[in-house]
């Protein structure tokens, strides 16, 4: 190819590039007057079912070769920076910032939301809770090391709903300063990601002492302090503290993935396509199980969840979570649930979301 060639090339794509960028700001006036009209209607500015709309509606009609997911990357984009001129927008989060949970935080609302990192899960909550954010995201449960505890027994006592679910690749990378695994004394990580990278470790750092802390990011820290430890972390905690790779993808499940939860004051409206989380207890007799899931099955209600923690305020009193396909206000939803009660101590519905994907 000539360098005329390739000038030329260039030369349209510059073209292009403009009229893509006239075409954002003819969008963002139109957004701007939609945000004039929320708050006139007092609506509220966020609203997720109609974001999964245009997602699905352009992943539809994409002819290529141009791919889904840059399709959803690009409009993710797109509308976090057209809903930060409608209003802010706030998310809390578990820190600090380049734990996957800000990752995840990151892909469903954008750079240009106001990211919040929070010290724990149960200050994700407070957060919310108090009105100081939005939204929050936690971990919910990873595909390798199952269900995160801490956030279910928070949902069994706080007043928010589930807004929402993310779904996001895990990669696991090691990380240093220098990039050399033979530079590297110590490693630092949260306990999950050091299970789900256990044989890539003992493979080949065998003798090389592991260093439990609260999050990835944190771990990400020290290694960027300390010239002779490494870390189990992110690309973003890479990218956020200056940290080269040793290796990338080291977790022994290469479809190794975590489920995290939107959780808000109020719930999103019916998108169509909607799971519902419930959480319950039972009385304690022969066919309580049976009981519990006889009305789902008589109104033809696929479960594609069921975990069981204890009550905590009664020895071997069990609390059920279950999620279900459909919306609360779906009336084989709403027969199932009314069929549910009579056998439940307490029933709770957690909330009724888009299905994430």
């Amino acid at each position: 190819m000539t360098d005329k060639t390739l000038q030329t090339l260039r030369d349209r794509i510059d073209e292009i590039d403009d009229t893509i960028l006239g075409l954002l700001n003819r969008r963002a006036s139109i957004v701007t007057e939609v945000g004039r009209v929320k708050k006139q209607e007092q609506v509220r500015v966020h609203a997720p079912q109609r974001e999964q709309e245009i997602f699905e509606r352009l992943e539809k009609q994409n002819p290529g070769p141009f791919p889904n997911e840059g399709v959803r990357a690009v409009f993710r984009e797109i509308m976090s920076a057209s809903l930060a001129l409608e209003g802010p927008l706030k998310v809390a989060y578990l820190g600090p910032a380049g734990t996957f949970t800000h990752v995840a935080c990151l892909k469903q609302f954008g750079t240009s939301a106001l990211a919040v990192a929070a010290n724990s899960i149960k200050d994700v909550f407070t957060e919310v809770e108090r009105g100081r954010s939005d939204y929050g995201v936690v971990p919910i449960e990873n595909s390798t090391e199952g269900v995160v505890t801490h956030t279910l027994d928070l949902l069994a006592e706080s007043p928010l709903t589930i807004a929402g679910e993310i779904l996001q690749e895990v990669s696991h990378h090691l990380l240093s300063r220098s990039g050399v695994l033979e530079d590297v004394k110590r490693i630092y990580s949260h306990p999950q990601p050091v299970a789900q990278c256990r044989a890539w470790l003992e493979r080949h750092a065998p003798t090389v002492p592991i260093v439990e802390v609260y999050s990835t990011a944190r771990a990400a820290e020290l290694a960027r302090d300390e010239p002779e430890a490494a870390a189990i972390a992110s690309d973003l905690a890479a990218r956020l503290y200056g940290l080269a790779f040793v290796q990338t993808r080291i977790e022994d499940n290469p479809s190794n993935s975590t489920r995290f939860l939107i959780i808000a004051p109020r719930a999103p409206e019916r998108s169509g396509r909607d799971k519902t989380s419930l959480m319950f207890s039972i009385k304690d007799r022969v066919g309580a199980l049976y009981d519990l899931l006889k009305p789902f099955a008589e109104h033809g209600i696929n479960l594609s969840k069921i975990e069981s923690r204890p009550s905590k305020r009664k020895a071997w009193e069990y609390l059920f979570y279950v999620d279900v396909e459909g919306h609360v206000d779906d009336q084989p939803v709403k027969a199932a649930l009314d069929a549910l009660r009579p056998h439940c101590h307490v029933l709770k519905v957690l909330g009724s979301y888009p299905i994430s994907g």
